[in-house]
């Protein structure tokens, strides 16, 4: 069983996302952060899964940013049946402040996309009903030309499959998304009680 060593440096969210990760890949171990601002990184597994693993880490966006990854590998310990999130005691606090504050303008920023969503749909169905009433007018004066109007109805019937597969993208973006808050409240509340807040 190989193991990895990684530090690197992380943002709001970093731990708990290679917790999924680990877990994802059957991984054991833990991540720690270090008082010099770093991510120290243990994980024991498969070395296929230990490989890809190092390389999933490396991650960038809203809330992570990874600026380097020093992986090192050797043999495993046996020591983890887990893998888990090892925080100090005086992280706790400074986390949920943060993660507080971001949860507070994801919220709002999803409560706009929605409203954004939502309105751009019902814009969308307004001009499918127009594009209909087209279709009717056209129909009518297109009597004779059924292997014309065949090749439209496709061209409509492709429309309407495109236009679910949005909503249902849009659908299962918001779920992940929504799912991934409820992780994070979840570990806010966790702490809180730890805390003694709730």
């Amino acid at each position: 069983m190989p193991r990895c060593l990684h530090r690197g440096a992380q943002r709001v969210g970093y731990r708990a996302k290679l917790v999924t990760l680990a877990r994802n890949f059957d991984l054991v171990g833990f991540v720690q952060n270090r008082p010099d601002g770093r991510v120290l990184v243990i994980a024991e597994g498969d070395k296929d899964a230990v490989e890809k693993f190092a390389s999933a880490i490396r991650i960038e966006n809203a809330l992570i940013n990874v600026e380097s990854v020093d992986a090192c590998y050797s043999n495993a310990s046996g020591d983890f049946s887990i893998f888990r999130k090892i925080t100090g005691p005086d992280e706790v606090g400074e986390r949920l402040d943060e993660g507080i504050e971001i949860l507070k303008s994801m919220l709002t920023g999803i409560n706009s996309l929605t409203k954004i969503t939502q309105s751009g749909f019902e814009g969308l169905n307004c001009k499918m009903d127009k594009m209909l009433d087209k279709q009717d007018e056209t129909v009518g004066e297109i009597k004779g030309l059924n292997c014309k109007m065949d090749k439209m109805l496709d061209k409509q019937d492709e429309s309407v499959g495109e236009i679910k597969g949005l909503r249902r993208d849009l659908k299962d973006h918001m779920d992940q998304r929504f799912e991934y808050i409820e992780g994070e409240l979840a570990e806010i509340k966790s702490a809180l009680r730890v805390k003694g807040i709730i």
